[in-house]
């Protein structure tokens, strides 16, 4: 009997079937159509198709985000390659797994200049965890495979393969070579810490009178948020949480001291100042957070624990590292700490928080409600009423971002799914669409505001397509917000470019789309109609929300200071 023979084309499907990929984001283009006609000839890998590439892979990154699996994204070559660049960079900055195939022009025309033709690998390489030029249809299968376990593995991150059209031709058949065990003598990540590291970092716990646990992105990509809520009970240790680690612990956790860095709260970052031990969890000491390196908690022993060890010391030197993965190596702490029968000193411990609890009692994140005037903070306290605290957030880029990752506390991981390293304008919306498609019966919101939301508002006919119900709730400041607001502080109030003086309307816009429109302009209105926008089932519900445009983020870290020297209000230092 003749076995089966398959074009690179059916390939490339059988191996995402083999691999149990439920969606492939993408749009159609000449060197991939043999792939779109292998698709249509199957029914296990279901094709999404967005209106631009950008939201392709913003979808496959939201995707992955809230799922931990990897996102799938195809795109021709050419433009529609370079048209991913700006995701892949959002997924690489975050860690994020994801797999982008990408057609190229036939293998005989590379370096040509042939029509559509882009070396999308050489674009890509410094924003990609690894990248692969496939030259034959026989190895498409393990290419894609060890393209899905480094994307998946170690430190995730997106890996772009390049596929010529006429290794995907139905002309040339080949077998279906493909070992789902995948091993690779140059990429073996280390998952579990030294031993006598661990010793040293439960060594410098113990000692510790102001110990404080950083947490950041590391523990959710890791699955150790449970592991993580055992360690700081169990050090009854303050714990902070950056940017992309929102939700690692509960927001309502009465260890919480609430998010650090430039907009963090203040009971945070004084806290990591006056530190003398940090045990910094999946975190990498990014600028957002210790402000100027020079004067970053001079007097604190650093812990540094990371799946990456070129992260570790890159910025702020560890005197303590452990490389591994977090959850592991929360269990080997654990483990030594449970073996030194450690115990909490009840009166140090004590006279730490006593001193956290004063640095609360300023409540940095207060805001002064002026009369029928609808302030941003005031929306997403709405916003988290309505939905019990029991959604998934997606947020764009800027003021909105803020004030989401403030007021709205997080009780889980991977509920809030944001771009923090790239800060990319325009995630938002593609974002909570691959969310959905992962949670459908969930609350997904996009908090957005009047600029960002325009960068991929095309993607409204995607939802109208894949009955894609999210709900958008949009901080309409008829600005770009956080630009004007660095404008105000450092630019004598010079607001150059940064009002949008032209602006459509976003019910009817929505509305063209087959959507649920809504505008909201006065404060006593507020609460109801975002019940409202979150009661109406199966379909898309656009919320243009009319806002204080003069309101800033605060706290804000100033400038080339230390992390704790902070704006608490206009004009008002920590």
């Amino acid at each position: 009997m003749t076995k089966e023979q398959f074009s690179g084309a059916e390939l490339v499907v059988k191996t995402l079937s083999a691999l149990k990929v439920k969606y492939l984001f993408g749009y159609p283009g000449g060197t991939v159509l043999d792939i779109y006609d292998a698709l249509f000839r199957q029914d296990d890998v279901e094709h999404i198709l967005v209106r631009h590439e950008q939201a392709a892979t913003h979808m496959a990154d939201g995707f992955a985000r809230a799922t931990g699996e990897v996102g799938f994204v195809l795109a021709t070559s050419g433009p529609g390659a370079t048209n991913c660049i700006t995701g892949i960079a959002t997924a690489y900055m975050d860690s994020i797994p994801m797999v982008v195939l990408s057609g190229q022009v036939p293998t005989e025309l590379i370096g040509d200049d042939a029509f559509q033709e882009t070396d999308i690998v050489g674009c890509s390489r410094p924003i990609v965890k690894h990248s692969f030029n496939c030259r034959r249809a026989v190895d498409i299968p393990n290419t894609i495979a060890k393209a899905f376990y480094i994307a998946s593995t170690g430190r995730p991150g997106p890996v772009v393969i390049e596929l010529p059209k006429d290794i995907l031709t139905p002309q040339n058949k080949v077998d279906f070579n493909y070992d789902a065990q995948v091993n690779m003598r140059s990429y073996n990540p280390n998952v579990k810490g030294h031993h006598r590291q661990i010793k040293k970092a439960v060594q410098a716990i113990s000692q510790a009178k102001r110990l404080v646990v950083y947490a950041g992105g590391g523990v959710i990509i890791a699955n150790a948020a449970e592991l993580l809520t055992e360690l700081v009970e169990k050090l009854n240790a303050p714990v902070t949480n950056t940017l992309m680690g929102l939700g690692a612990i509960s927001g309502i956790h009465e260890n919480f001291i609430g998010m650090l860095g430039m907009h963090g709260s203040l009971e945070a970052n004084r806290s990591m100042a006056n530190a003398d031990v940090i045990l910094a969890l999946g975190a990498r000491f990014d600028d957002r957070v210790t402000n100027n390196v020079k004067k970053f908690c001079p007097d604190a022993t650093i812990v540094h624990v990371d799946i990456d060890p070129t992260s570790i010391s890159k910025t702020i030197n560890a005197h303590i590292p452990v490389v591994g993965l977090l959850d592991i190596v929360i269990k080997q702490l654990l483990a030594e700490l449970e073996e030194n029968q450690f115990s909490v000193n009840e009166e140090e411990n004590q006279t730490w928080w006593q001193q956290i609890a004063q640095w609360r009692a300023v409540k940095s994140f207060s805001y002064e409600q002026t009369d029928g005037v609808i302030k941003p903070q005031r929306v997403i306290e709405s916003m988290y009423k309505a939905t019990q605290g029991d959604a998934y957030v997606c947020s764009d880029v800027g003021q909105h971002q803020m004030f989401a990752a403030q007021y709205y506390p997080y009780a889980k991981p991977r509920q809030w799914i944001n771009s923090g390293g790239l800060g990319t304008m325009g995630f938002g919306l593609p974002a909570a669409m691959g969310v959905k498609l992962a949670f459908p019966d969930s609350h997904v919101i996009c908090i957005t505001g009047d600029g960002s939301i325009q960068m991929n508002i095309q993607e409204l006919a995607t939802c109208m397509q894949y009955n894609l119900s999210v709900v958008i709730i949009s901080l309409n400041n008829r600005s770009l917000g956080m630009v004007r607001q660095w404008q105000d502080m450092v630019y004598g109030g010079r607001h150059s470019s940064s009002y949008m003086e032209s602006l459509p309307d976003f019910v009817k816009l929505a509305e063209s789309y087959g959507h649920v429109g809504m505008q909201i302009n006065k404060l006593d209105e507020l609460d109801e109609k975002i019940e409202e926008a979150f009661a109406i089932k199966n379909r898309l519900v656009f919320v243009d929300v009319l806002v204080d445009e003069n309101e800033h983020v605060y706290p804000m870290q100033i400038r080339t200071g230390a992390i704790d020297e902070m704006w608490i209000k206009k004009g008002v230092k920590s």
